[in-house]
């Protein structure tokens, strides 16, 4: 008895309505997404062999130019949310929701806490020629940084334990700055604090060029 043989299909599929989908969903991504601002400053940082990556998450980042001023960073919106917040209840800063957005959404900063409802009231790029933007103090009688460093510990929405600590310092940095801002670390009971550095080639004959 004969097989019935079943009609043969075409089997190209016609791709014209993913690819709408597609660019439909990469238009809203771009429309969507807010990138980062530049960094106020700019640093150039001494050079070293060592390989770790700065991480993306969980970091507070001291940044230092080369006259010496202090910036603080912290990633993630939600702890720089929390952070804020909690900066503007215990200094009664009067803070708007515009400006507390302007920091959630923002960069570093870099002024003192008498100054920074108008520092955040300016654009990131206007940062960068304001006469506020002098540094967060770090003197023994006025060190604003611990407030940071202590609401930003406070802000971490996970593991206190996964937090990093890194220092981004200009070669010409002063380095009795540097010394404060690591005593400012060590009296937080922060022992470990990683120093951002640029890669460069390990030496050649030594132990870290033969282990590359």
């Amino acid at each position: 008895m004969a097989r019935a043989k079943l009609a043969r299909k075409s089997t190209s599929v016609d791709m014209t309505a993913m690819c709408d989908v597609v660019f439909l969903l990469l238009n809203f991504f771009i429309m969507t997404t807010t990138f980062k601002p530049d960094e106020p400053v700019a640093i150039v940082t001494p050079s070293s062999i060592n390989t770790a990556l700065l991480p993306d998450a969980d970091v507070i980042l001291v940044s230092i130019d080369k006259n010496g001023r202090v910036f603080f960073d912290i990633e993630g919106q939600p702890q720089r949310q929390k952070l804020i917040q909690d900066i503007n209840d215990q200094f009664k800063l009067g803070l708007s929701d515009a400006q507390m957005i302007n920091f959630t959404m923002g960069a570093s900063v870099g002024t003192d806490f008498q100054h920074l409802k108008n520092y955040l009231s300016l654009k990131s790029n206007a940062r960068k020629q304001s006469p506020l933007e002098k540094g967060i103090p770090t003197d023994s009688t006025n060190n604003e940084l611990v407030s940071w460093i202590e609401y930003g510990r406070a802000a971490q929405t996970s593991n206190i334990k996964q937090l990093k600590y890194c220092i981004k310092a200009d070669n010409e940095t002063p380095y009795p700055v540097i010394r404060r801002v690591l005593e400012t670390f060590k009296q937080k009971n922060i022992q470990h604090v990683n120093l951002v550095t640029n890669l460069e080639a390990a030496p050649e004959g030594t132990a870290a060029a033969e282990k590359s």
